[in-house]
């Protein structure tokens, strides 16, 4: 029991606290007011005497339950006690140093693989204060069971910490989803808005038993990205017959950058061995001739059935080295360009001749810069002037109105970025849902601590040869 009598009479004799006592809580004091001075909220210097009281005055009864004489609440207690610490230690560990991640798809391969266990270090670009900070460590939005694992009681504006380094082109980066503000609970994949495109805003919002329930996330809260940065604040990029060109200047692909191919065969499947020696994961196995319409398909890209029936024709994500071996294999007749057969729909909408292998020139904004405003280059800045800055945006009788004025020009209060994932046709990426704002950066990966190859069996499932490699090295 805690007596709350003499609670605060107590009179502590300071000569009688070992010296060992007063360097613990010297040490915790130094370190605590070092955090303090990096966060540079210096009203936390308030905790500092609970701080000495856990060391020195032990005026508050932290322990309590060691004095419980029930030995099962004693013990439950002290599991509560264990929980609460190690769950306080994650959250400020995942918020301000390390998160862990997985990769989820293949947008990145053969760079990164599906399985790839990622530390995640939120120091080397400066680690965002939490913008929702009643939030539940270790789940990004939702509960394993549902429900949403935060609260939005309390919301903090965007505020970065000091880092040790800035994002350059080539860095892979861990960033929150962009258009994930918005989010169709059983349809994540695509977004929102192209949803909304696809079938019709009513659609969407009036069938939630296929689209699910329609929910706003905070920016600290949207689903975890991870690509590769191409181009930073202030550069122009281009697209041209898939090579990026940044600033006028012919970028080199990464080594492990792939792109899908039309694959005709002579009525021979493609073995599962010959896949393995690709690297073509199970999920990336696509045989054409199963899809719906795949008749009409086929003929439209130039093959002929014969006696009715059309060849095995795959659709398959090739790196060059693989790209060469396919074309090695006995049964295989033809290796094509997939000839823009998908991913045309590109950012911004009204771009029709952009596509995913040729695009733009476009420029990346910077902060502090102004650019002329019209009505035939708002639609590249208009989420960027009303979600992510958060102005009031309209157009009315051909006039462009911010914040109520009538505005020519715009004056950026971020940095932005530009992410595509390595592997060029199966990515989701800035060419589908435009730049990346500088407060969704989450942290920059440093190695594989795990990789586990799904297709195969348990046993065989990890490849040692990924543990440990940094990240910097792919």
């Amino acid at each position: 029991m805690i007596d709350l009598k003499n609670f605060f009479s107590n009179k502590i004799d300071f000569k009688k606290v070992p010296t060992k006592q007063w360097i613990k809580m010297a040490a915790a004091c130094l370190l605590y007011i070092l955090f303090i001075t990096w966060v540079g909220n210096f009203w936390w210097l308030l905790l500092l005497p609970f701080i000495a009281d856990v060391y020195i005055t032990k005026l508050i009864p932290w322990t309590f339950w060691k004095n419980i004489k029930n030995p099962r609440l004693r013990s439950l207690c002290s599991w509560i006690d264990a929980i609460v610490f190690a769950l306080v230690a994650v959250y400020f560990i995942n918020n301000f140093f390390f998160q862990n991640y997985q990769i989820p798809s293949s947008s990145l391969e053969k760079s990164l693989l599906v399985g790839d266990y990622l530390l995640v270090s939120k120091v080397h670009y400066g680690p965002r204060v939490p913008m929702t900070p009643l939030s539940m460590p270790l789940v990004q939005h939702t509960f394993p069971w549902g429900g949403q694992s935060f609260s939005t009681l309390i919301e903090w504006g965007y505020n970065r910490l000091a880092g040790i380094d800035t994002i350059k082109p080539l860095d892979i980066v861990v960033f929150n989803f962009p258009a994930g503000d918005t989010v169709a609970t059983k349809v994540p994949t695509p977004d929102y808005y192209q949803l909304c495109q696809k079938y019709g805003r009513n659609t969407v919002h009036e069938h939630p038993e296929t689209f699910g329930e329609i929910t706003w996330r905070p920016v600290d809260r949207r689903e975890n990205y991870i690509k590769r940065c191409v181009a930073i604040p202030g550069d122009t990029l281009q697209i041209i017959n898939k090579r990026i060109y940044r600033n006028g200047q012919l970028q080199n692909d990464p080594e492990g950058v792939q792109y899908n191919y039309l694959v005709c065969t002579d009525g021979r499947a493609i073995s599962n061995q010959q896949f393995e020696q690709l690297g073509v994961s199970v999920d990336d196995r696509i045989l054409m001739n199963n899809w719906i319409e795949a008749n009409n398909i086929l003929q439209q890209l130039g093959y002929l059935p014969t006696n009715g029936k059309f060849p095995p024709v795959y659709y398959l994500p090739l790196t060059k080295d693989a790209y060469n071996k396919i074309k090695g294999f006995p049964q295989v007749v033809s290796v094509k360009d997939d000839a823009g057969l998908f991913g045309n729909n590109v950012f911004p909408t009204i771009k029709e001749e952009w596509t995913r292998d040729n695009y733009g020139p476009i420029y990346i904004p910077r902060k502090g810069v102004t650019t002329p405003l019209t009505l035939e280059n708002l639609p590249l800045y208009e989420r960027i002037i009303h979600v992510y800055e958060g102005h009031d945006l309209s157009v009315k009788d051909g006039v462009i109105y911010i914040d109520g004025k009538k505005a020519n020009s715009y004056t950026f209060q971020m940095n932005y970025f530009w992410m595509m994932g390595d592997n060029r046709h199966n990515s989701e990426d800035s060419r589908y849902w435009g730049y990346v704002p500088e407060d969704h950066i989450v942290g920059k990966p440093l190695f594989i601590w795990m990789s586990i190859d799904k297709d195969k069996s348990f046993f065989e499932s990890i490849r040692w040869e990924r543990l440990f490699k940094s990240v910097d090295d792919l």
